[in-house]
């Protein structure tokens, strides 16, 4: 050792870093009611939510199904990379696509196909009826189940003219959905063909479409009233970052367990070149880092090892304490004007409102929404209980699906070094419960801190800390538990 170098023993004057059960937020003066408690907040540079949650791109969480969900009530789902392009490209369509107002891909007829075929046709795409066309898209009539069922039980060989509706309600493509709406009650039926000024078909309009959008008013939709949905994509995956802006992705998420990275870094930057979506760079955990995307990142995310099921902390001996990473990162990235999404070691709501205390603007957790029906894991029984396959994208099963590369390992040249493990998690129902109680509690905390808004939150939300009595203190204790809340579990799952 150089006799000027620095003595080791001075690396254990070591700076302390914090994490949730560390701290709690000091409650304030308030006249804030938790349901006035407004959380529409900001995830990247361009797009914001209605609700400070986003689910995490993990191949047993968010798949097209969760990510509708999420965005029908005000979040995000981010669809995870271990799919081909093509999967990927269809699921970011699935999301685009559903609550559409006006069916583009419209299942129609021809008037001389038999009612069989056509019956069998509705049926394999799930619809009760159909606009019929002739060669030129005219709309001539449609058809329908109950037009369909007399001819059934007779014939073989009826075609469709003579079981279809002739006078036909249409609208023009410039019609709203309240007029769509009143056109079907007044005409006692349930979908309605948009046709251009020449009669022939570009669309259709359904009662059920309509009602399902005014269902889920708090959804998040994009200009043309889509919902929204991220993509993850690796950290030099800059075809499969195309294609996935090119569907119509609204947010790009860098997929990378360490993206404070020269290289990963320089190809983010050359993915937000290339794509017109905005890009968030993840993961990360210093005020460094926070410096060296700050020129070109529309947002960031922050976590290195919280996760239930990574174990990057153990195996490599890195990482950062979420409360502390968030809050650093945050110091940098708010005089950019910047979104910090806080990713990973959420375990109750509570946790969720405090990482919005230490700067963040939004959360995104995993294991919180794995066990909801929406999730793509697989149910399995323990011990009578019911569960739903989780398991960490540095997991050797979800690296072997091509995940590798998000922890900077080529599988061509290596054996995987796992940072993560496969799990389960408590079977929970649906999404929309596990959100309703996720948010509820965030609102809580913003009204014992007299915040109407998660802006003012920010401002207003000072922290105590807490010694291990305290956290002891903060959980039921000296008590048996008969009747567990839903947004508690002793453990955090």
């Amino acid at each position: 050792m150089a006799k000027d170098s620095e003595p080791f023993s001075e690396k254990l004057r070591v700076p302390e870093a914090l994490t949730f059960d560390d701290v709690l937020l000091r409650p304030k003066e308030s006249a804030i009611e938790p349901d006035e408690a407004d959380t529409s907040t900001r995830v990247s540079k361009n797009v914001r939510l209605n609700i400070p949650v986003l689910s995490a791109a993990m191949d047993t969480v968010t798949e097209s199904e969760l990510a509708i969900e999420i965005a029908r009530h005000g979040g995000l789902g981010v669809l995870h990379r271990n799919m081909d392009l093509d999967a990927m490209v269809e699921e970011i369509e699935q999301v685009k696509q559903a609550d559409e107002l006006i069916i583009r891909e419209v299942i129609t007829a021809e008037p001389g196909q038999t009612i069989r075929e056509v019956d069998r046709m509705m049926n394999e795409a799930g619809v009760s009826g159909a606009p019929v066309i002739d060669d030129d898209d005219e709309v001539l009539g449609i058809i329908s189940g109950t037009d369909i069922r007399p001819y059934l039980e007779v014939g073989e060989s009826d075609e469709v003219r003579e079981a279809m509706t002739d006078e036909v309600i249409t609208a023009g493509e410039d019609v709203t959905p309240r007029e769509a709406l009143e056109l079907m009650y007044e005409h006692k039926i349930e979908r309605v063909p948009i046709v251009d000024d020449q009669n022939r078909l570009t669309g259709l309009m359904t009662m059920a479409g309509i009602l399902q959008r005014r269902e889920y008013d708090n959804a998040v939709r994009d200009e043309s009233g889509h919902l929204r949905v991220g993509a993850a994509v690796g950290p030099f995956e800059t075809d499969r970052a195309q294609a996935a802006d090119e569907a119509g992705a609204d947010i790009l998420f860098i997929d990378c367990a360490h993206a404070h990275n020269s290289n990963v870094v320089e190809s983010a930057r050359e993915i937000k070149d290339q794509t017109s979506a905005d890009v968030v760079v993840g993961n990360i955990g210093t005020r460094e880092a926070a410096r060296d995307v700050a020129d070109f990142a529309d947002g960031v995310k922050v976590g290195i090892g919280p996760g239930s099921i990574c174990t990057t902390r153990v195996v490599t001996g890195a990482g950062m304490p979420q409360i502390t990473a968030i809050a650093q990162v945050a110091d940098v990235a708010s005089k950019h004007d910047i979104p910090v999404i806080a990713d990973g070691g959420i375990r109750y709501s509570g946790d969720a409102i405090k990482a919005i205390a230490a700067g963040a603007d939004a959360v995104m957790m995993g294991s919180y929404f794995a066990g909801t029906d929406e999730a793509p894991g697989r149910v399995i029984t323990m011990n009578g209980k019911k569960y739903k396959q989780y398991r960490g994208m540095g997991s050797v099963g979800a690296m072997q699906s091509g995940g590798g590369d998000r922890y900077l390992k080529d599988d061509d040249e290596e054996e995987f070094v796992p940072e993560g493990v496969e799990a389960a998690t408590p079977y929970k129902g649906t999404l929309e419960s596990e959100l309703r109680q996720l948010v509820g509690g965030m609102q809580s905390g913003m009204g014992y801190v007299g915040a109407e808004s998660i802006p003012v939150f920010k401002e207003r939300a000072e922290f105590v800390r807490v010694s291990s009595a305290g956290q002891q203190e903060s959980h039921p204790h000296d008590v048996v538990i008969t009747d567990e809340a839903p947004n508690y579990s002793p453990d955090g799952s």
